[in-house]
This record gives C-alpha cells, structure tokens and sequence, in this order.
C-alpha cells in the first residue's frame, strides 16, 4: 500500500500554555506578542487563542490592531523557554508512534506511519494511533492538538486545519479530489498573497478552477514553481519526511519603537542583529554566502534586498554588504522594521 502521513499540528500553542499554567485565564481572549502600549505597541501578535480569534485577531496581526479589536483580551510576552519545554516533552511523545517524522517548528509535525514497528497498514489502524497521541498529549500536557492523516504530506497538512481545535480529520487516496475541489487555491504551499493574486488574475480561486489549468501555462506564468501547482493540485506531493532538517539561512529583525526616516539608527540597528547572526553561526559552526536584507515601510509594505559573494561572508563583508543594500531604502520613507539574514550555509 502507499504511505500513510499523519500531520500533528498543536492548537494555538502558545496561548494553549498560558491558559492551562494560568486558570484564572480560561475561557478569555489572550494574546502572545508584543506590549499594545494601549494602541502604541510595535511588533505583531504571535499567537492568538480562539477566543481572541473571534474578534479577528491572528498570528502576525499588528499588536495595535489586536488591541484595537479587543482591548479587554490579556496580552502576555512570549515565555520561549517553557514553550519549548512543552514542545520537547510532545515531540518525544511523537516520536514513540512514528516509522519517521519530521519536526517543522515547535509546534508542529509529520509522522510516517506505514511500516513502523505499530504494524499500521491501514487508515483504521492510522486513525487508532492518531487517538493514542492525543490521548498520551493531553494526560502528560493537558494540551489539543489537530491531526490530518492523508497519502502524504500536502493532504496530511491540509486536513488538520479542518476541524480546530482538537481535530481529527482522514482523508484517503479516493477521497483527495473531492476534498481537495472547493479549497482556495492557496491552502497549496508556495501560493502567497501574490501568487494567489495572479491566479485570480486568470480566473482561478479554487484548487478545482487550477486543476482545469494547463501545466504548460502555469510553468510559462510561475515558472518551476508551476509544476509544483499544477501537481499539487491533482493531490500529488513526492516529498519524504526528512528526520534532520537542514537549517538553511540564520536571521534576526526588530520593529522600531517608532517609524524611522533617520539612516543612523535604521543602520546601527542592522549591524547589530548581524552581530547577534554571526554569534548564532559561530555556535553552529556555520558559514554562508548570502545576505538577506528585509526593510518594511510605515505602511507595511515591504521590500528584500540580496547579495552572494564567492567566499564564506565575515562579519565585516556583511556590514559592507548590508550598508550597500539598505543605501537605497534610506532616507526616503519612514521605516517601521528592519531585518538581516545569511543563507547558503556551509560547514
């Protein structure tokens, strides 16, 4: 028989925590981000509880905006450190039911269960073990979580979205086009805002409007990527559980306490989140070629800027390449947040 993935996804994390180490918070709209400072705030919401999504608050929402919609929710600063105690207990809870899996973010997993030692060869048995993870995470950390089972990766992600919080959704080989038909197109990975844009640009907004689209036609609009829509589409995803993830860039960003038009402190700024980079690369043992500058205007439009050199980047080759990129963002518009990355790591 083909695979059988199950996606394991936690439900609003974060605030899931806060609520179970803190009862006086049940039942209440909370949200993990930065201070609102009473609609002054900078930064975004992290994680938003269901009660809090109610009033339209979400993951990367401004946190101005959250405390407009609902100045009454609780507002807490992220707690890493316990967050990730939790998620290293559920990731080892995971691990005990899987043939492979895959650790996506801290929250968040696939499993392959065909052929592991549970002898699973069926959806029945699939579904039987995807009871025994929630069971086993809400005895040992009174937490919810949604799982998806599908024939791979891209169905099993999808259908845990389907029924949150707490849910349980199977989707078998003769199931995938009717359950994939009415989704908008862009539940597919890799169609963002813009993509998405330009498929209704072409009459698409359902995965069932781009399947009736011709691969030749996606490839010419999208290129490479085109492929991948038209394949996905259908329900077609070959990609494996990977069981150690390569890490593939190192980054850091910060959001001004206020919008900035001044060069001085948008560079200082810049320079030392590369400082904070190099450390994180240095304790990696890594090295990479490519710096990634990310400016957002007031507006929150926002812009990424490039460069790749021959040779591993050196802290001093990053500040002149990010000097040489942030040059023509300065001094023109306000600047709300500023970021720097390395990628094309090496050891």
């Amino acid at each position: 028989m083909g695979r059988i993935i199950l996606h394991i996804d936690m439900d609003a994390f974060f605030a899931a925590i806060e609520e179970r180490d803190n009862p006086r918070f049940a039942g209440k709209s909370i949200d993990i981000g930065a201070d609102p400072k009473g609609e002054r705030g900078r930064g975004v919401v992290s994680t938003a509880n269901y009660e809090a999504r109610k009033y339209g608050i979400g993951s990367a929402m401004p946190i101005s905006w959250a405390y407009k919609a609902n100045p009454d929710a609780i507002f807490l600063p992220p707690d890493f450190r316990r967050y990730s105690a939790s998620s290293r207990n559920i990731m080892a809870i995971l691990g005990k039911y899987a043939k492979k899996m895959q650790q996506v973010s801290v929250d968040e997993a696939y499993l392959e269960v065909t052929g592991s030692k549970l002898q699973v060869t069926s959806y029945k048995k699939a579904e039987e073990i995807a009871r025994k993870i929630k069971k086993e995470i809400w005895e040992k950390e009174k937490l919810t979580c949604s799982i998806g089972i599908g024939p791979n990766k891209l169905i099993a992600k999808i259908a845990s979205d389907e029924q949150k919080p707490d849910g349980l959704t199977i989707i078998k080989p003769n199931q995938v086009k009717n359950f994939l038909d009415p989704k908008l197109a862009s539940v597919i990975p890799g169609i963002g805002p813009k993509s998405f844009a330009a498929l209704k640009d072409i009459e698409v907004e359902t995965i069932s409007d781009l399947r009736k689209i011709p691969k030749e036609k996606l490839v010419e609009q999208f290129g490479v990527h085109g492929n991948q829509m038209w394949a996905m589409a259908r329900g077609q995803d070959e990609r494996i559980i990977e069981e150690e993830r390569e890490i593939k860039s190192v980054g850091k960003q910060t959001t001004f306490q206020h919008d900035i038009k001044t060069s001085g402190p948008i560079v200082k700024a810049a320079f030392e989140l590369l400082h904070g980079v190099f450390g994180e690369l240095k304790e990696s043992g890594l090295s990479g070629k490519t710096l990634i500058i990310v400016v957002r205007y007031a507006w929150f439009e926002t812009h990424t800027s490039q460069e790749t050199q021959d040779e591993a980047l050196t802290l001093k080759d990053a500040k002149r390449l990010c000097l040489k990129l942030l040059l023509p963002y300065l001094g023109k518009e306000r600047i709300r947040l500023v970021g720097v990355r390395i990628s094309g790591l090496f050891n």
